[in-house]
C-alpha cells in the first residue's frame, strides 16, 4: 500500500503540550507501524515564522498541508509527519517532520526548544535548519541549541560511563546530514571580492577564529559543533518570493506564476538535492530504518524524555532490536508453519518428503528472520525461532505417523475382512487348514505392501498386526490334522522366521527414518551457519559504512583546519581520526572470531534439537503407557 493512500494530509506526531510536556500521537504513531519500507526522514528545524512549512510543502510535492500561518504567532506545535511515497527511491517512503517553531515568545521555554531540536536530530536523516536573512553572527547564535546536544543526547549507556569522554566526537557517526537553508535573501554572494557558492557563503560563516579568550569561544563554539557532530554541509539561499509584504503572508494560495522564477528555481533544486541526496535513516550499526521502526524509535526517545532522562542511541538500538527481532521470530515461524500446513494435507508421506519439505521451509524461515532481524549477535531469537519450528516438526513428525498408522490399520483391516469371515465359517479349522490360511495371509500381506502412500509406520503397523494375528495361526497350525508333529514344527519354525523377518524390516525402517532426519538436520545445520555467517557480514560492512562515512567528514573537517592555521584543532581531529581507523580494522580482521566466539557455540547445539525432542517425547508416552 503506497503512503499516499493512508496519509493524505500531515498529523501531529508528536504533542507539545502548555506544560511543556511531550507525548506521541497514537493515530500517528498506528500510520508509521503500517509503513514496513524503509524512510528517508527530513526535518526541518528554525526560528518560528520563518517560513519552514513551506518547504516542507513542496517536499510533499503539495501546495498546502503543513500550516504556513500568516500571523506572528507559531502554527506548528510539537512535531508534525507526513509520509509520502518517495518520488525518486521506490520502495521508499519520504517521512517529513515539521518541527514547532524555535524561541516562539509566546512560549518562552528555551529547554523544550532544545528537546524538539534534538528529537529532530535524532529522528531524521537529513536535518534542514531553516532561517532568514543571512548567517550571521546572530543567526549562528540562534543555532546554539546544537552546543547543548551533548547534554541531551548520549551515545552509551549509563553503564559505559567511564567510556563516554569525548562522546561528541562521535556524533558524526550517527547524526543526519546537515543542509542550512537562507530565506528572503537579498544580498549578493560575494566574498573578499570573488563571486561564492551558497556552500562557500555557509562554510565562510562558519570560520572559526583564532586566540583565547571567553569571547572567542563562545563566538567558535556553535561552529565548532556544527562543524564536528554533522557528516555533510550544504548550504541553500533563497531570494524573495515575491515583491509584496502582503503575498508575503499568503504564500500558500499563491499558484506558481505569482512567483518569482529565482525562488522557484532554487526551491527547485532544493528538492532535487533531497530526493537524490537524502539517505535512508538508520540506526546505530547501520540497520536500515522502516517506518515501523521509526514508529519505535519515536516512543523510545519521547518516553525519555517525559521521564527526565536523556536519549541514548545504544539503548534505543538495544531496545529496537529486541522489539523487532520478537516480530522477526514470529514472522518467520508463520513462514515456516503456513508451508507445513500444506504439506500437512497431503500425510502420510514418506520421511524423505518430510525431511525435505522441512529443509525448505525451516531455510525460508530463516531467511525472513535474517531479513527482519538486526543485532541478535548472540543467536538468542534465532535459537527462540528454531525452537519454535522443531517443536512444531516434532509434532509434524508425530502426526504423519499416527496418520500413517490409522491409513495401515484401515487397509490392513479391509484387506483382512474375507479372510475373517472364512475363519468364522471354520474354513481354516478343516483338514489341511494351516496351508489355506497361510496362502491366504500371504497373499494379503504382498498387496499389503503393494498398495502406495502408506506413510512411514508401514511395516511397523504390519508387524504388529501379524504379531496380534500369531495365536491364531498357531491354533490352526496344531489343530490341523493333515500335519504331522515333525511337519508342524518345521511350519512353526517357519513361521517365527517369518515374524523375525518382518520385526527386521521394522527396524530398517526406524534406522532409514533416523538416517534421513540426522541428515536433513545436518543440513539445515549448515544452512543455518551460512544465513548467519552472511548476516553478520552484512552488519559488520554496515558499521565499517558508518566508520567510513565518519573518517571522510573528519578528513575534510582536518585539511580544512590546516588549511585554516588551526593545528591543534588538526591535531585533535588527527586523534579521533586514529581511533576510528583502529576500530575499523578491528571490526575487520576481528570478524571471523567475533562470528566463532559468539555465534557458533550456540549453533551445534540446535543440531541435537530435533532428536532431544523426540526423545522427550518418546519418554512422555513411555510413563503414561505405564500409569
Amino acid at each position: 500500500m503506497s503512503c499516499s493512500k493512508y496519509m493524505p494530509a500531515p498529523a501531529c506526531l508528536i504533542e507539545n503540550d502548555e506544560n511543556g510536556k511531550l507525548c506521541v500521537r497514537k493515530d500517528a504513531k498506528d500510520i508509521l507501524d503500517g509503513i514496513n519500507e524503509p524512510v528517508v526522514v527530513v526535518s526541518v528545524v528554525g526560528l518560528y515564522r520563518t517560513g519552514k512549512s513551506y518547504l516542507m510543502n513542496r517536499l510533499a510535492g503539495q501546495q498546502s498541508g503543513f500550516a504556513l500561518g500568516n500571523t506572528v504567532e507559531s502554527k506548528t506545535k510539537g512535531i508534525w509527519m507526513w509520509c509520502v511515497p518517495h518520488p525518486k527511491k521506490g520502495g521508499h517512503a519520504l517521512v517529513l517532520l515539521d518541527t514547532e517553531g524555535l524561541g516562539d515568545v509566546d512560549k518562552g521555554d528555551s529547554k523544550n526548544d532544545g528537546w524538539i531540536f534534538s528529537l529532530a536530530v535524532l529522528l531524521s536523516s537529513t536535518l534542514v535548519y531553516n532561517s532568514r536573512g543571512t548567517i550571521d553572527n546572530g543567526a549562528v547564535e540562534n543555532l546554539h541549541y546544537v552546543t547543548e546536544l551533548t547534554e541531551q543526547i548520549k551515545i552509551r549507556s549509563a553503564k559505559a560511563a567511564e567510556e563516554e569522554e569525548d562522546e561528541d566526537s562521535q556524533f558524526v557517526q550517527f547524526f543526519p546530514s546537515f543542509i542550512w537553508v537562507v530565506r528572503d535573501f537579498t544580498l549578493e554572494l560575494v566574498i573578499d571580492g570573488n563571486k561564492a557558492t551558497e556552500d562557500e557563503y555557509l562554510e565562510f560563516a562558519l570560520q572559526l577564529k583564532k586566540g583565547v579568550g571567553k569571547k572567542k569561544s563562545d563566538y567558535n563554539l556553535p561552529r565548532e559543533c556544527i562543524r564536528r557532530y554533522f557528516p555533510s554541509r550544504k548550504c541553500f539561499v533563497f531570494p524573495l518570493p515575491v515583491t509584496s509584504q502582503k503575498d508575503m503572508t499568503r504564500l500558500e494560495s499563491l499558484q506558481e506564476q505569482d512567483l518569482a522564477q529565482s525562488f522557484l528555481e532554487v526551491t527547485g533544486h532544493f528538492c532535487d538535492h533531497i530526493f537524490f541526496n537524502s539517505a535512508v535513516k538508520t540506526l546505530k550499526g547501520g540497520h536500515r530504518v522502516t517506518g515501523k521502526l521509526l514508529g519505535h524509535l519515536v516512543e523510545i526517545y519521547v518516553d525519555a524524555i517525559s521521564s527526565g532522562k536523556v536519549p541514548c542511541l545504544d539503548n534505543a538500538v538495544v531496545a529496537l532490536a529486541n522489539l523487532e527481532n520478537q516480530a522477526a521470530v514470529q514472522e518467520a515461524l508463520k513462514v515456516y508453519q503456513s508451508g507445513m500446513e500444506k504439506v500437512k494435507n497431503t500425510f502420510p508421506i514418506s520421511i524423505d518428503d518430510l525431511t525435505c519439505e522441512h529443509q525448505k521451509f525451516s531455510s525460508l524461515a530463516t531467511s525472513e528472520f535474517m531479513k527482519c532481524s538486526f543485532k541478535d549477535e548472540k543467536g538468542e531469537y534465532l535459537e527462540k525461532l528454531e525452537e519454535a519450528v522443531s517443536m512444531y516438526y516434532v509434532d509434524l513428525l508425530e502426526d504423519n505417523k499416527m496418520t500413517s498408522e490409522r491409513k495401515c490399520q484401515d487397509l490392513l483391516n479391509n484387506l483382512f475382512s474375507d479372510m475373517n469371515k472364512r475363519l468364522q465359517n471354520g474354513e481354516y479349522s478343516q483338514s489341511g487348514g494351516h496351508e489355506l490360511y497361510c496362502r491366504d495371509r500371504d497373499a494379503i500381506v504382498e498387496q499389503y505392501r503393494r498398495e502406495p502412500n502408506k506413510g512411514v509406520r508401514a511395516e511397523a503397523v504390519l508387524n504388529d498386526f501379524l504379531k496380534k494375528r500369531g495365536p491364531e495361526a498357531s491354533a490352526i497350525l496344531h489343530t490341523d490334522t493333515k500335519l504331522t508333529e515333525n511337519e508342524r514344527q518345521i511350519k512353526e519354525e517357519k513361521e517365527n522366521a517369518a515374524l523375525l523377518k518382518q520385526k527386521c524390516k521394522e527396524e530398517e525402517e526406524k534406522r532409514i527414518e533416523s538416517e534421513r532426519m540426522s541428515a536433513a538436520e545436518n543440513e539445515r545445520h549448515e544452512d543455518r551457519v551460512r544465513q548467519m555467517e552472511e548476516k553478520f557480514k552484512m552488519e559488520m560492512e554496515q558499521r565499517q559504512q558508518e566508520m567510513d562515512r565518519a573518517i571522510e567528514s573528519k578528513l575534510k573537517e582536518q585539511e580544512k583546519m590546516l588549511n585554516k592555521g588551526f593545528e591543534e584543532r588538526a591535531t585533535n581531529l588527527q586523534e579521533e581520526i586514529k581511533k576510528l581507523n583502529d576500530e575499523k580494522n578491528r571490526l575487520r580482521d576481528g570478524g571471523g572470531g567475533i562470528f566463532k566466539d559468539y555465534v557458533m557455540p550456540f549453533i551445534g547445539p540446535l543440531v541435537e534439537m530435533v532428536p532431544n525432542l523426540l526423545m522427550q517425547r518418546s519418554m512422555i508416552k513411555c510413563l503414561k503407557a505405564k500409569r
